[in-house]
C-alpha cells in the first residue's frame, strides 16, 4: 500500500520513528479503579468516587475528556468545558459506580469516537454538552430506586426536552499531527438551539503527578511565556511549548476575549478531603475553583504543573465557534500558520487509507459504519500503569497501605508491572484491559495495523504480564479469574490476517506465542482438570450472568462444577495449538512432534465430555444438549439442565485438515494414522474424522 498513513506505520516499522508516541491513550475514568483503591476492605468504587476526582491527585494515571498523551503519559492534552450552570467543569464523563447503577456501573454522557488513523496522526471525537445544568444527582437518584427488572435511567431521560429543543453543544475535537512530536487539536463547538448560549471552553495541558508518591522524581514546571503560549519542561520529554488561540474566522471572534491563560497543581486538595492542610495553595481543582466560583486564590497566573486557557463565548443559534491549540518540541515562531491546511491534509490521508481497507461493493453508510468502529478501536487504547508490588507495598512519600491488602485481592500477582499502551474494552465502563476481550480487539485492529495487533497479542504473555506459573491475568478486579483460552486463536487469526495482506507470513509472531502458549495450556491442564480425566472447571469464564449460581464462587452445596464451557474451550484450545504446530512444521520439522500431542488431546477431551470415563460426560443424549455437572462432596453427580451458551459452545471445538498440510508432514500424518487404527473407541464422538471432505479435507 502506498498511502502516506501506510508510509507512516512502515516507519515505525522499519526505523522506529515514532508516529505512535501520541496518541489517545488517556482514560476516560481513573477514580473507582483497583489501582487508586488503598481502602482498607478492597471497596474501589466507595474509596475514590467520582466526587473526588476534580480534588485528587491520580497515582497510576490520568483521565479527561477527549483527551492525548504520550506513551507513558508525562504530558496529558484535553478539554474541559463549562455552561456557566453546572457545580463543576466538565473535565472527565460521569457515569455510576457499580453500586449506584441498577445495571452496574454505566457512563451518562452522548459522545462519540467518529474518525481515526492507526498512527493517530488523525483523531476526531464528538461530545454533546448540554445547556441546562447537569443531573448529576437526579441521574443517580433515579437509578438507584429502579430494580434490575427496569431500563437504566439515561441523561436522555433526564434532559430529553433540552435535547429534543437542540439545547446543547456540538463539541468536535480533532488532533492532527504536523510532525511526529507536533500535535494539533482543532475544537468547534456548534450551538443546536434556537437561542444564543454561552460556553466556556477550557483547553487544557497537565503533567501526570509522579512527585508526589517519590520525593527522588523530579518535579517537571510549565509556565508562561506570553499570550496564550506555554512552555513545558519535563525530566524525559525535555522543552515543550504550547499554544492556544482563538480562531479568526470563529463567529464573534472580534468580541471574545483573548485566551486567558490559569495555572494551578496537579496535587490533591487535603483540606477539602481530609480536613488537613495543603501543601501548595493552587491544588488540582484550582482552574474549576476560579471559573466556576470566581476564586481568585485557588489559581496562579504565571507557573504550576496543570495549566489551561479560559476562553468564553456566546454562540448564536446554529453558529459555530472555534479554538485552535498546538503542542510542539520546537519553539514555532508562527504556530497557526499552516494549522487548516495540515488538518484538511490529514483528513484526505484518512480517506485515502480506509479506501484501501474497505473491500469492494460496500455502500457508503457501510463504509462509514466500519470506519468508524475502526475509530472505536483506536481511540479506546489506553495508557495503563500498575504494579502490584507497588500498590501493595505502598510509596516512600504516603501512609503505608493497611496490612489487610496482602492478603486480599490480587496479593500472589507481585510480579506483574504493567506500564504501556493497551487496548481496553472501553476506557470508562472498562478502563483496564481485560485479556479475553483484548483478544477479541486484535483480529480487527490487524486488518488496519498489523504491528500494534501482533504486540498486543504477545504482551499480556510478557514476563510482567503471565504469571510464572503460566496463567494470564484477566483483569485489575481479580487477576485470578479465569478468562476462556482464546489467545491461541487470536494468535492465528492475527498471523492469517497480516500473511494474506503481506502475502507472508510472520512465523517469528507465531512461534514467539506459541511458546508461551504452550505454558499456559500446561496451567491450565495442571489447575483446572481437577481429576486429571480431560473434565475441566473454570468458573467464570466469562460468563457471569449465565448460572443459576456464581461459579467462580465456592458453591453453596459444597463440591465443585464439571464445566461444559470449560471443558469445550479447553478442546478448542487443542486444535488452535495443533494448527499454529502445523504451520510451524511447514519449515521446523521438530514440531510435528507437538502437533501431534495437540491432536491427541484433543481426542481424549472429545471423548471425556461425550462418555468421560467411567462412561459419565457432560452429554444429555435424550435432550441433545451439553450441561454442567454439580460434582457434590459425596461423589453424587447432578446435571445443571440450564439451556445456555454454556452448551453451545462445544460448537467452537472444530478445524480441518487441508490434504497439502498432511502430504507436507509426513510424520504427523503416520501418527495421525496410528492412533486411528489402534484407538478407534476414541473416535466415536469426533465429527466425521475418518470420512474426507471436499479436497479430502478432514474435518475435527
Amino acid at each position: 500500500m502506498s498511502t502516506p498513513e501506510h508510509s507512516r506505520l512502515q516507519e515505525a516499522l522499519d526505523q522506529g520513528v515514532g508516529w505512535k508516541d501520541w496518541g489517545p491513550y488517556v482514560a476516560e475514568r481513573a477514580w473507582g479503579t483497583v489501582r487508586e483503591d488503598y481502602s482498607q476492605g478492597g471497596n474501589a468504587w466507595q474509596y475514590f468516587p467520582f466526587d473526588h476526582a476534580h480534588l485528587k491527585a491520580y497515582r497510576w494515571n490520568e483521565d479527561g475528556l477527549a483527551g492525548y498523551c504520550n506513551r507513558y503519559q508525562n504530558v496529558c492534552l484535553a478539554v474541559a468545558l463549562w455552561n456557566g450552570k453546572d457545580p463543576i467543569l466538565k473535565e472527565r464523563l460521569f457515569g455510576l459506580s457499580g453500586p449506584e447503577g441498577n445495571h452496574g456501573e454505566d457512563v451518562k454522557e452522548l459522545y462519540y469516537y467518529l474518525d481515526a488513523l492507526p498512527s493517530h496522526a488523525y483523531g476526531k471525537y464528538l461530545y454533546k454538552y448540554p445547556q441546562d445544568e447537569y443531573p448529576y444527582q437526579q441521574l443517580r437518584e433515579a437509578n438507584q430506586h429502579r430494580s434490575l427488572d427496569e431500563d437504566e435511567f439515561e441523561i436522555t431521560d433526564a434532559l430529553g426536552e433540552a435535547f429534543a429543543a437542540g439545547r446543547y453543544f456540538d463539541v468536535y475535537v480533532e488532533y492532527a499531527k504536523a510532525g511526529v512530536d507536533d500535535l494539533l487539536c482543532r475544537i468547534r463547538a456548534v450551538n443546536r438551539g434556537s437561542e444564543p448560549a454561552p460556553l466556556h471552553i477550557l483547553p487544557h495541558v497537565w503533567f501526570r503527578n509522579t512527585w508526589t508518591w517519590d520525593e527522588s522524581r523530579p518535579r517537571p514546571a510549565m509556565n508562561k511565556a506570553g499570550d496564550g503560549k506555554i512552555e513545558l519542561d519535563h525530566h524525559r520529554l525535555g522543552e515543550r511549548w504550547w499554544w492556544c488561540q482563538i480562531a479568526p474566522s470563529s463567529n464573534g471572534a472580534d468580541d471574545a476575549k483573548q485566551p486567558r491563560l490559569l495555572f494551578c497543581e496537579n496535587e490533591t486538595n487535603t483540606e477539602r478531603l481530609y480536613n488537613s492542610k495543603n501543601q501548595h495553595p493552587h491544588t488540582k481543582d484550582g482552574i474549576n475553583r476560579f471559573v466556576v466560583s470566581g476564586d481568585n486564590t485557588a489559581i496562579s497566573l504565571g507557573s504550576g504543573t496543570k495549566g489551561a486557557a479560559h476562553i468564553r463565548a456566546d454562540i448564536g443559534p446554529g453558529e459555530t465557534f472555534e479554538v485552535q491549540v498546538r503542542f510542539a518540541n520546537e519553539d514555532h515562531t508562527d504556530p497557526f500558520a499552516t494549522f487548516d491546511a495540515v488538518i484538511d491534509e490529514r483528513i484526505k490521508e484518512a480517506d485515502a487509507f480506509y479506501e484501501t481497507i474497505h473491500r469492494a461493493g460496500l455502500s457508503d453508510d457501510e463504509r462509514l459504519v466500519q470506519r468508524q468502529a475502526f475509530a472505536g478501536l483506536l481511540w479506546t487504547k489506553q495508557f495503563y500503569h500498575y504494579s502490584v508490588e507497588l500498590w501493595l507495598r505502598g510509596d516512600p512519600s504516603m501512609p503505608a497501605p493497611p496490612q489487610q491488602r496482602k492478603q486480599g485481592r490480587n496479593n500472589d500477582w507481585e510480579h506483574l508491572y504493567n506500564v504501556g499502551v493497551v487496548s481496553m474494552p472501553d476506557k470508562w465502563e472498562y478502563p483496564w484491559y481485560a485479556v479475553w476481550d483484548l483478544a477479541f480487539h486484535v483480529v480487527p485492529l490487524a486488518m488496519i495495523d498489523p504491528q500494534f495487533a501482533k504486540r498486543q497479542v504477545l504482551l499480556v504473555m510478557r514476563e510482567w504480564y503471565m504469571h510464572p506459573n503460566g496463567q494470564l491475568p484477566a483483569y485489575e478486579w481479580a487477576f485470578d479469574d479465569v478468562n476462556p483460552p482464546v489467545h491461541a486463536w487470536a494468535a492465528w487469526q492475527v498471523y492469517q490476517i497480516t500473511k494474506n495482506e503481506a502475502g507472508e507470513g510472520d512465523t517469528v509472531f507465531l512461534e514467539r506465542a506459541f511458546h508461551k502458549l504452550l505454558l499456559n495450556f500446561t496451567w491450565w491442564v495442571n489447575r483446572k482438570d481437577r481429576n486429571d480425566n480431560n473434565i475441566f472447571q473454570g468458573g467464570f469464564l466469562g460468563l457471569d450472568n449465565i448460572g443459576v449460581f456464581d461459579r467462580s464462587a465456592p458453591l453453596p452445596t459444597g463440591g465443585y462444577l464439571e464445566q461444559a464451557d470449560g471443558t469445550a474451550w479447553m478442546g478448542m484450545f487443542c486444535l488452535n495449538m495443533l494448527t499454529i504446530a502445523l504451520e510451524l512444521a511447514r519449515t521446523q520439522p521438530a514440531y510435528e512432534d507437538v502437533a501431534t500431542k495437540f491432536f491427541e488431546h484433543f481426542i481424549y477431551i472429545a471423548n471425556a465430555i461425550n462418555k468421560g470415563c467411567g462412561g459419565h460426560g457432560l452429554w444429555d443424549e435424550e435432550d441433545g444438549f451439553y450441561y454442567d455437572y454439580l460434582h457434590l462432596p459425596n461423589e453424587a453427580l447432578v446435571p445443571l439442565k440450564v439451556k445456555s451458551m454454556v452448551g453451545l459452545i462445544p460448537l467452537f471445538g472444530v478445524t480441518t485438515l487441508d490434504l497439502d498440510v498432511l502430504e507436507a508432514l509426513p510424520a504427523f500424518r503416520r501418527r495421525m494414522g496410528w492412533f486411528v487404527k489402534y484407538r478407534p473407541h476414541l473416535l466415536e464422538y469426533v465429527a466425521e474424522f475418518t470420512q474426507k471432505g471436499k479436497g479430502d479435507r478432514r474435518l475435527i
